[in-house]
């Protein structure tokens, strides 16, 4: 169905805006908006660039490199050996790398 964009409006819409701004009105105007906010949200509970963290002891358990792995030389990560692209002077490169 084909609309007429330059015929006037209805005054029905007109009506939907004054009931919108007069329920507007009845539930006091201008709402506030409650934000909640928890600790871990401030600024205390987070370590900022350069903090000194010397004190801290980090928990990580690491697993050595298996027979079927490798690290690339370019991007150090430890990948499948099925993902070896290249190898020189005894270094392993990944495809991703190669590609």
């Amino acid at each position: 169905m084909a609309t007429d964009y330059d015929a006037p409006r209805n005054k029905d819409e007109d009506h939907e805006t004054e009931s919108l701004q007069a329920l507007q009105v009845q539930r006091g105007g201008a709402q506030t908006a409650h934000i909640d906010v928890e600790d871990s949200d401030t600024a205390e509970g987070m370590d900022l660039p350069g903090a000194d963290l010397s004190n801290e002891e980090l928990v990580v358990q690491v697993i050595p490199a298996q027979d079927d792995e490798f690290t690339c030389a370019s991007c150090f990560l430890v990948r499948h050996r099925s993902q070896v692209a290249r190898e020189k002077n005894g270094l392993l490169y990944c495809k991703d790398c190669e590609g």
